[in-house]
């Protein structure tokens, strides 16, 4: 699996965020300011040519900040980990190593932080991920700490945000039509001949959707300038999000499978809701654990009765 595969390719939210005149409105609308001089914006967008040869979604500098945007269709506890090799990249890209061995001090932009998540697993409006999750022990005061945060941009979530920043707006809306016609699509033909029609439907579904979302004036201007590479990147989108779901759902379904035995070996019913559970608050990596381990089964499963009133049969 190539796992920089969306990072080889554009897709729309990368695409859109290749302006400055959206980025500094993204901006402003983050950080509830009304800067309107793009010349004070530079694109530091990674582009693989680094000692890491790391690309990323979209990464600027303006006042002094250094900002790195993330655009992800599926929570990712790992960001802050490719957030550290991005910084690297990008801090490496600016300032010559030779530099660092002078008696006065380099300053460097401040480093910022975001994911934009659209995916369809239920998420907060806002959280952060931080490195020191990632540390194999914990300890009050890490040494080194990257924090993350991650806002959900589907449609109805972070309405100040939204409200702020028409064009992540409207990308939101047209992410929701996609969908919509994609789920109606699946409720009106069957399975198998989904299956076969799957690529020719995203595709009518791609074009239908811009078509009307340059109607109902939807990202109008973007669509219409870049309408065939537009319509090629969503379908890349689509059929990405249609191969991870299934590769989510294969995973739901094996550690459920998993657990199951774990849960029935200790005369415990109600597993299969216990692991929903888990997936249902953005546990995954729980889940992995319980699926795989005793005695993460037996802590977590505590937890999961503790918060809902749930009782085994043992009890």
């Amino acid at each position: 699996m190539n796992y920089e595969n969306k990072n080889h390719k554009d897709n729309v939210f990368r695409a859109l965020y290749r302006s400055k005149r959206r980025l500094l409105e993204l901006y402003n609308a983050i950080n509830h300011t009304n800067y309107t001089n793009t010349k004070d914006l530079t694109i530091r967008t990674l582009n693989g040519m680094t000692f890491l040869g790391m690309k990323n979604d979209v990464s600027f500098i303006f006042d002094s900040e250094l900002n790195l945007y993330e655009h992800n269709s599926t929570p990712c506890p790992n960001i802050p980990l490719r957030y550290l090799y991005y910084i690297a990249s990008s801090l490496k890209q600016l300032i010559p190593l030779k530099e660092l061995y002078k008696e006065s001090m380099v300053k460097i932009p401040v480093p910022r932080f975001y994911v934009f998540y659209n995916g369809t697993k239920p998420i907060p409006d806002r959280f952060e991920y931080k490195l020191s999750d990632m540390y194999e022990k914990k300890i009050e005061e890490p040494g080194l700490e990257l924090v993350t945060t991650v806002l959900n941009i589907n449609e109805g979530h972070n309405k100040e945000l939204m409200n702020a920043c028409k064009t992540l707006r409207e990308y939101s809306i047209y992410v929701a039509k996609v969908r919509k016609y994609m789920q109606e699509a699946k409720r009106t033909i069957s399975a198998d001949e989904y299956n076969i029609r799957k690529n020719a439907l995203i595709k009518e579904i791609v074009i239908k959707t811009i078509d009307e979302c340059i109607e109902e004036d939807i990202l109008k201007d973007f669509f219409i300038s870049n309408r065939k590479e537009a319509i090629n990147m969503s379908i890349l989108d689509c059929t990405a999000e249609e191969q991870l779901q299934v590769l989510t759902d294969e995973s739901y379904d094996k550690g459920v499978s998993i657990g199951v035995s774990i849960g029935v070996s200790q005369g415990t019913e109600n597993t299969t809701d216990f692991f929903a559970w888990l997936y249902k608050n953005g546990r995954d990596a729980d889940a992995k654990k319980a699926a795989s381990n005793k005695k993460s089964f037996d802590k977590l499963f505590k937890e999961y009765k503790a918060a809902t009133g749930k009782k085994s049969n043992k009890e």
